[in-house]
């Protein structure tokens, strides 16, 4: 799903797959939202209970094709069509697969809005 308010702000929503030690994974719905308003170069990922991580939309978009990390959080691809973030709190880690067509999409919303700003 995509939407704008006014335009401007994209929120896409996404599916990601909590992994741990546990034998399966778990989904976890994930609103993925950019404001070149609020922060022009920045992504941000909210999670249920209204968890929100921000980081370089750079990371995001660099970390589909190889890893890479930015303080807290990394991104790397996961074979051809699935992507891992990693988030770093002081309780521990979460890693989130992504399914790498759902990021790029998102990505591209971002930067068709970017592109509509007119100087």
């Amino acid at each position: 799903m995509f939407s704008t308010a006014d335009d401007r702000e994209v929120e896409d929503h996404a599916k990601g797959r909590i992994i741990s030690d546990a034998p399966l994974s778990r989904p976890v719905p994930v609103a993925l939202r950019y404001d070149p308003d609020f922060a022009p170069a920045t992504v941000r990922f909210v999670f249920p209970g209204n968890v929100e991580w921000s980081f370089p939309r750079a990371l995001l978009e660099t970390g589909l094709r190889a890893p890479t990390r930015r303080g807290d959080i990394s991104v790397w691809p996961c074979g051809r069509v699935q992507t891992i973030v990693e988030l770093h709190t002081s309780d521990g880690v979460a890693v989130v697969q992504f399914d790498t067509t759902a990021l790029l999409r998102f990505l591209k919303h971002t930067y068709a809005v970017t592109a509509s700003i007119t100087p």
